[in-house]
């Protein structure tokens, strides 16, 4: 199977995905209400753009989240992506290795660890390729929550009870 062919489909396919949702999201009036009546100046506006921190994830990961001001996750997608790809080509070149042993020598052993190996490499793309979707869809959320209020006294409507009980 050749995986370069599959990752050009899969980053064609993502790519296609993004700018249909990204046309659709735009398709609506934002300027008059169900009714037709002109919106009040009272109306919420986000203050970040869900699809704008998302198309900067895309072109380079970590910069949705830079766009959100979540600076401490970008050193640990960063992280993950370079234990990922660090991964990914000891397992190779221990694959190309025993693959070049297993065609010299025709030794099973050879044979299982040139597969295992292989197939580890072949892990460590996925798991590269989910961490680019989490950043994905982490940048999206974040960018929706940037505007919520997480105050202690947020819900509260200055009604409280206290109840104290004295047990013997």
């Amino acid at each position: 199977m050749n995986y370069s062919k599959l990752s050009t489909r899969l980053t064609v396919k993502i790519i296609i995905i993004l700018l249909t949702v990204a046309s659709f999201s735009y398709s609506q009036n934002i300027e008059s209400n169900p009714i037709g009546q002109s919106v009040s100046d009272s109306t919420f506006q986000m203050t970040k753009s869900p699809w704008g921190a998302v198309a900067r994830s895309a072109v380079i990961p970590g910069w949705g989240q830079f766009y959100n001001e979540s600076y401490w996750k970008i050193p640990i997608i960063w992280g993950t992506a370079a234990w990922f790809v660090y991964n990914w080509v000891d397992n190779n070149n221990l694959y190309k290795d025993y693959k070049t042993l297993y065609q010299n020598s025709q030794n099973e052993y050879y044979r299982r660890l040139r597969n295992f190996y292989r197939d580890q490499r072949d892990n460590f793309t996925i798991y590269l390729g989910l961490l680019y979707l989490l950043n994905l869809v982490d940048a999206y959320v974040d960018a929706h929550l940037f505007d919520f209020n997480v105050n202690d006294d947020f819900g509260r409507n200055d009604f409280q009870i206290n109840l104290r009980i004295k047990l013997n």
